[in-house]
């Protein structure tokens, strides 16, 4: 017997498990229902144990089909991310993941620019409100929202960042926006990526802490949403300037106080230190540096 099993049919029984069906599988394949069950035969003759319960229409996994995939799916993951890797190293590729409100407010607008200054790069850009896991994911460099402080990574700070209110120029004429102390009638939109709001106020404004409660809010789980709603005159969003500037460029947004609440984070373009990077990825960091060069930096916070 041949001490490597038949790797065609782990590749059918990947997908037979994953897609919990043989027509699923084969459809996904493109060959037949039949040659799945070929091919996955072979694999129990091979192993000598039942991967599957053959039933009419149905075919479940075995306690030992089940095992056994759990065993080997870590080697299959990194099969495909090695092919993957090589294939667009040689294809001068670059995969990327940031933040949601960053991709769409701060790079989508960017990103031709960037393609047109390396036409030979392909760009795969995915969009994720966690951590990349540099081991696990297919991605190259990302876009963290941090305090750059990460052993294991290469952190290139591109932006420091602060936290800033903005509201539509009517919604400020509505609710007679002022002084921080004026918000108090207002509803003040919260998002994860800047929860700040309460010390944005304990900071700026002389309400005490039980009114800075009583004031309503709206809650956001994407910065995306909450810039969306502010800019529809639902309310007072504080974000980063950078994630605001073509809404405020646009007369979309105003910032009806001018106070930065300081922060220890900012936006990062990182890396593993061991990673031997594409040229792709190179290229992509000194556009990034060149461009953010050119983002004027948040203004000096106000002593409080």
């Amino acid at each position: 017997m041949r001490p490597i099993p038949p790797l065609k049919a782990l590749v059918a029984l990947e997908a037979a498990m994953r897609l919990g069906s043989f027509t699923m599988a084969a459809d996904e394949l493109g060959v037949t229902p039949g040659a799945v069950g070929q091919q996955i035969q072979k694999l129990e003759d091979w192993l000598g144990v039942a991967l599957f319960v053959r039933q009419i229409r149905q075919v479940t996994p075995t306690v030992e089909g089940r095992a056994y995939m759990a065993q080997i799916q870590p080697a299959l993951a990194e099969i495909v991310h090695a092919s993957r890797r090589l294939r667009e190293r040689r294809h001068n590729g670059v995969r990327l993941s940031m933040p949601p409100s960053f991709a769409a407010k701060w790079f989508a607008p960017r990103m031709a620019d960037f393609l047109q200054a390396y036409p030979g790069t392909a760009l795969s850009l995915s969009t994720s409100t966690t951590l990349v896991d540099f081991e696990l994911d297919a991605v190259d460099l990302a876009v963290r929202h941090f305090n750059g402080a990460d052993p294991q990574l290469s952190a290139q700070l591109l932006c420091p960042d602060e936290a800033r209110a903005y509201c539509s120029p009517a919604y400020a004429l509505k609710w007679k926006l002022k002084r921080p102390e004026d918000l108090q009638p207002a509803t003040l939109l919260h998002n994860t990526l800047h929860p700040h709001w309460v010390a944005w106020l304990a900071r700026y404004s002389e309400l005490s802490d039980q009114q800075i409660e009583s004031i309503a809010g709206i809650q956001f789980d994407q910065s995306l949403m909450a810039i969306e709603a502010a800019v529809r005159e639902q309310g007072v969003v504080l974000t980063s300037s950078i994630l605001v500037e073509t809404e405020t460029a646009e007369g979309l947004l105003v910032e009806p106080f001018d106070k930065a609440f300081p922060l220890s984070l900012g936006y990062y373009l990182v890396h593993p230190k061991t990673a031997q990077l594409p040229a792709g990825a190179i290229a992509l960091k000194q556009w990034f540096a060149e461009k953010l060069a050119m983002h004027s930096h948040p203004s000096e916070t106000e002593p409080g």
